[in-house]
């Protein structure tokens, strides 16, 4: 097998991976990674305005508001005005999207992040500098992109 072929293999395994895990989230929760996140995010802090969460999860403030968009339908989170400033909207959680967060696994980069942080720092650079090289190898350098694994449509009932 030659190197161009190893490579295209790790990278469709490593995709499929991903693609695998996410689905088995949005059929257990309904959710994808990155609404489980927002979520997350959201409890944290209590009520947030979306540019904050897109700050604190990385990504664009289009993402963020098709996110909630698609939260706030599933009576996940809602949006409160603030009295002071009409213009203003703060995205706090449901008595549901608190259920939803208290049940729902951990996401797949937590499992891998606990074998990656056992890597040796030497061993953790290279990886990162080498998929950051096939990133820009691949034009992917401007791709909104988070530190988390996909996003999709909330599933009606978890299917």
């Amino acid at each position: 097998m030659n190197t161009q072929h190893e490579l295209l293999t790790a990278l469709r395994k490593i995709t499929r991976a991903i693609d695998l895990y996410s689905k088995k989230l949005a059929k257990e929760t309904g959710l994808t990674a990155p609404q489980l996140i927002v979520l997350r995010e959201v409890h944290k802090v209590g009520r947030a305005k979306p540019s904050e969460i897109a700050r604190q999860v990385h990504l664009s403030q289009a993402t963020i508001t098709t996110i909630i968009d698609r939260l706030v339908k599933a009576d996940l989170v809602t949006r409160e005005r603030s009295q002071s400033d009409r213009r203003s909207v703060k995205i706090a959680l449901t008595d549901q999207g608190r259920e939803k967060i208290s049940a729902a696994p951990e996401l797949l980069q937590q499992e891998f992040l606990a074998s990656f942080t056992a890597l040796e720092e030497w061993e953790q650079t290279l990886l990162v500098s080498s998929l950051q090289r096939i990133a820009s190898m691949m034009d992917a350098e401007t791709l909104d992109a988070a530190p988390i694994l996909e996003v999709g449509e909330i599933t009606p009932n978890g299917s």
